[in-house]
């Protein structure tokens, strides 16, 4: 390594989601190896991805990896990119803790690619109890679903109503996940 390396997580939105958007984690990591990316580490099959790069400018990175992730696979591939330790500063404040965790209740973290200011006022719950946002926080927004309340929820509408679409959502299990692959 040359240059001074940071350590990311890559977030891209929509691959391999339904059957749709199919990008192989192998062809992934050789992509991002080719733009200079060192140290890829996929995670899961959605499009998480830890590595490290010389380029400090995360909008920078994040437009062209994008780019370069769409004219090689074909279609759009939204990326949102963190410094591994905003991430690991988030995980650490726990913010679940006093959430009671059931078969019924999902734990989300929605990422946002540049801050919004939202209209709801934080905690926010809807209408039916089905869906809380908890708190909002570097660009991050972290909420609860209750599939017992309503099992066909409009959790991502209207996150995307009140953020707009430069955003990406993730269980909280896979950040957990990214937080064993960075120990």
């Amino acid at each position: 390594m040359s240059a001074k390396q940071v350590k990311y997580v890559a977030f891209l939105r929509g691959i391999n989601v339904g059957g749709h958007h199919k990008v192989p984690m192998a062809d992934l990591r050789q992509e991002m190896q080719r733009m200079g990316c060192e140290n890829v580490v996929t995670i899961l099959n959605t499009g998480n991805i830890i590595f490290d790069h010389s380029n400090e400018n995360v909008e920078h990175l994040e437009k062209s990896i994008a780019g370069h992730l769409e004219s090689t696979f074909g279609f759009p591939i939204p990326t949102i990119i963190r410094q591994t330790h905003s991430i690991q500063e988030l995980y650490q404040e726990a913010p679940f803790q006093d959430v009671e965790v059931t078969k019924d209740i999902r734990l989300y973290i929605s990422l946002l690619r540049e801050e919004v200011e939202s209209p709801l006022e934080i905690p926010w719950t809807s209408p039916d109890g089905s869906y809380k946002i908890l708190m909002k926080k570097d660009k991050a927004i972290l909420s609860v679903l209750d599939l017992s309340v309503s099992k066909t929820t409009k959790a991502m509408e209207i996150l995307e109503k009140t953020f707009g679409k430069g955003i990406t959502t993730r269980n909280w299990k896979t950040i957990e996940r990214v937080i064993k692959k960075l120990d």
